[in-house]
This record gives C-alpha cells, structure tokens and sequence, in this order.
C-alpha cells in the first residue's frame, strides 16, 4: 500500500450523538441543526475541506436502511445475538465521527425494490395458483415441472407476454444454478421505494450529513434493486445481466465501480454480510485483482459494523427460518486470503494491519 495512511487524530464524539436513537425508528436527522452543529464543530477543531486531504479515504456503506438495521424493519439483520445491526449502526455512526476529517468521502448504498420481483414470495405462486411463502428457496426443476410459477397476474412483467417471462424465470433460475452460487431465494417484502423502512437508519444519516458539512464533502447515494426480474445483492452488478432472448437484462454499474477503486483506502461496512456486502466485496476483489495484486490490500472490511441475516422462528424459540451465519464467515476468510484487510472500528488505525503500521 505505499506510506500508511493514518489519521492525525481521533475526534470526540459530538455532543448531540445518541447511542440509544441506534435501535429508534422515529429517530430522523435534523438538517438544519446538523448544519449548525456541523459548522461549529469544524471552526472548533480546525477540520479541513475534504478535498484537501492527501489520501482518499472512502467510507461504502452498504444498505444501512431501516428496514435491515431496526428491530421493527421488515428484513432486520439482528444476527444470531438479535441487536446485531443496532450495534452495528452505533459503531459505525462512532467512527464516522470520530475519524471525521480522516474520511473523504461516505457513499451509501438503497436497496430499493417494489412489490412484485422475481425475489419476492408475490412473484410466485404454486401449480394450483396458491401464493408461496418467504424463506424459501426456488429451484430451477420446480419452474420446469410447474411446480412454481409466476403468478398469472403480472404477465406485464413481460410486456402482456405471459409465456416470455416463464421462460424468463426459468432462465434466471437455470443461470444462478448453472453460475453456482446459489439458487433463488425469496424475501418478504422490504425496502419498498417510498416506504418508511427504504430510508437510511437514523443515526447513519445523521453521521453522514454531520460529516458531509462538516467537511464540505460528497455523500452520493448509490440506488440498486429495481429491476423486477433481477436480484441485485452487489452494488456493482445484477446476479443475471443476459435475458433469455439475448438481450440485456441489467447493467454493471462502471461509473460507482472506478469509484470506489479510486480509492487509496476503501473501506466496507452495512448489511448484510451474507448477503448484499459480501456480494459487493465479491465484486471489488474480482475487479481489484484483475488490475493489480496489491490493490485488495485497499480494501478495509469494518467487520464489527456488519452482520449476517439470521431470521428467528416465532414458532420455534432459539430456532431460525433463515441463518446465513456459516456463509458470511466463510466469505470474510476467503476476502482476508484474497488480501482484504478485516478490522474493528473501534481499534486504532494505526494498529490496522497492513494500513497503519
């Protein structure tokens, strides 16, 4: 990585920051008093225009939405523990303030969906037109069979052509087991566009603008998820970009791509690790290593502000509907073997390896 890169100095936490708004669905930022709050605390600690800076220190934060980081979202990320991404979101709001003109720039990442997608249980219904539930996976032989099948409503997915988007579910179904990573699973609806549970956590969007005035810096907003027939974990791609006539499906997304790999220090956080970061991660390594060998030493993995989708089961205490625990921890030692550096925010930079000493 060249010189360390390291902050001068750590910050104190500002006086307004709350750790209990971290699990707060009502808890919104307050523009206006950020500003003032902000414009105080730089004349205060003499914090410097980002664009001064001589590295580039760029915070992604993946998917940080109400919906996955509160307990009352529709997809809450609690973790094996059940606070996971509470805890999470009150980590990284603390190192966004306390390394407030080390970072140059914070883009977050919107998983933004609608109410029927190709990952929903409202997509699909069985061979005798009954609707599936989530927590399921879809196999390519039960499209094939008939077994499941998209709901006969929404033929406009297709353009009125009822039989094309068959043939196109059972297309995407074919590449993601042919691909193997994974066949398709369905969510319960969240992160609806519009709705409340799309937003940013309270306490990510408050550290965000805090140091977006503060430091007189970009803080983009990185939208991903629309497309109906498309998962889309990563923030760099969809899981499936072909259709099943040859056409294009969805895109890469180059531009937030070079980007991040701009950077001179790129560091990852957000939700969930089993899933949409490690997608991303995924991703930016493959790219990372297709460049230059050094360059997944960039990449900075905040693994105390992330955590894996475990579902609890209502009807069964201790038990899970879903737990992706064992798949987000493999993904984490295979990031560190490819050269990904894993760290905790609330260790000293200086103590990083490979990026403080």
């Amino acid at each position: 990585m060249g010189q360390p890169i390291v902050p001068r100095r750590e910050l104190p936490l500002p006086p307004f920051y709350d750790p209990s708004h971290a699990a707060s669905w009502e808890h919104r930022a307050d523009a206006p008093a950020l500003q003032a709050a902000a414009e105080a605390w730089r004349r205060e600690h003499a914090i410097p225009p980002a664009a001064l800076a001589g590295a580039r220190v760029h915070l992604l934060v993946i998917d940080a939405q109400r919906d996955f980081c509160l307990p009352g979202g529709a997809l809450f990320v609690g973790g094996r523990s059940g606070r996971g991404a509470v805890e999470d979101c009150d980590r990284l709001a603390r190192f966004v303030y306390r390394h407030l003109d080390w970072l140059t720039e914070i883009t977050c990442t919107l998983d933004t969906h609608h109410p029927f997608q190709i990952f929903f249980s409202s997509f699909w219904t069985d061979g005798e037109g009954r609707p599936l539930a989530p927590y399921r996976e879809i196999r390519a032989e039960e499209v094939e069979s008939g077994a499941v099948r998209p709901d006969s409503d929404l033929d406009w997915l297709g353009d009125g052509d009822r039989n094309w988007l068959a043939r196109q579910a059972l297309h995407y179904c074919r590449e993601l087991e042919r691909r193997g990573k994974y066949r398709l699973y369905l969510w319960p609806p969240h992160c609806l566009a519009g709705s409340a549970g799309h937003g940013l956590a309270g306490v990510i969007e408050e550290a965000r603008l805090f140091f977006s005035f503060a430091r007189r810096a970009p803080v983009p907003l990185a939208v991903k998820g629309e497309h109906p027939l498309v998962e889309h974990y990563s923030a760099l791609s969809p899981e499936v970009c072909e259709r099943h006539d040859g056409g294009v499906l969805a895109t890469p997304d180059r531009a937030l791509l070079e980007r991040l790999l701009a950077a001179d220090l790129l560091l990852v956080a957000g939700q969930a690790s089993s899933h949409c970061v490690r997608a991303t991660v995924e991703d930016l390594l493959a790219e990372a290593a297709r460049r230059d060998p050094a360059a997944a030493g960039r990449i900075v993995l905040l693994e105390d502000c992330m955590s894996p989708v475990a579902v609890p089961d209502p009807a069964h205490p201790g038990a899970f509907l879903a737990d992706f625990t064992g798949e987000a921890e493999a993904a984490l030692a295979r990031f560190a073997a490819a050269g990904a550096r894993r760290v905790r925010s609330t260790d000293p930079v200086a103590g990083w390896p490979g990026v403080g000493g």
